[in-house]
């Protein structure tokens, strides 16, 4: 599945694997900006999982693409699975795998904003953290201007704190996406970037 922000991938994801078994394999940025999501799983999974992915996209308003492959051809991972690399232009891994998830995040909402511009981000954060008792845990960069932040705490704190945000970006910057996951998903919790 690719998805236009690396926010809505995140969504996508949770929405993903709380719907059915799948397990995410890899994700990868791309130069869209954007991300290719890789799942794993049966085929009737996998077909809940993609239905479940163009709902939640649908609800946001946004396109992906998405495909299944019944039963992958011997050697067919070498085309999809990327070796880890490093791209100098975003200063940052392209290519991630699924890591331990982070325990101290369980429980908890994740908030994402996802602007183009990063002055409007981190007016949006610097507003969100004044409103709710939030704290910021990670940051993604895509590239283009591209910036998301992520930040955690109880469900209605992070709402409060990403409406308040998202309400700062207006003539700073483009607001990409504004998201709450509650309870996120260990595919999410595995991908948070590290700060």
């Amino acid at each position: 599945m690719e998805a236009g922000a690396w926010s809505v991938g995140m969504v996508l994801l949770d929405a993903m694997e709380k719907c059915s078994g799948v397990r995410l394999l890899q994700l990868e940025l791309n130069d869209g900006p954007g991300v290719c999501l890789k799942l794993g799983g049966t085929l009737a999974d996998l077909a809940a999982a993609v239905d479940a992915g163009r709902a939640a996209a649908q609800g946001m308003g946004t396109s992906i693409v998405t495909d299944v492959i019944p039963a992958p051809a011997p050697g067919s991972n070498l085309a999809w699975q990327a070796v880890p690399d490093f791209s100098p232009l975003i200063e940052q891994p392209t290519v991630f795998n699924p890591e331990k998830v982070m325990t101290q995040h369980k429980g908890l909402a994740l908030g994402l904003i996802e602007t183009q511009g990063y002055t409007a981000v981190f007016e949006a954060i610097d507003t969100a953290l004044k409103t709710a008792a939030v704290e910021v845990v990670a940051r993604e960069k895509l590239g283009g201007g591209f910036i998301t932040v992520v930040i955690r705490g109880d469900v209605a704190a992070v709402r409060a704190a990403v409406d308040a945000g998202k309400a700062r970006v207006e003539g700073l910057g483009k607001l990409v996406a504004a998201h709450v996951i509650p309870n996120p998903s260990e595919g999410v919790l595995a991908l948070l970037p590290k700060l």
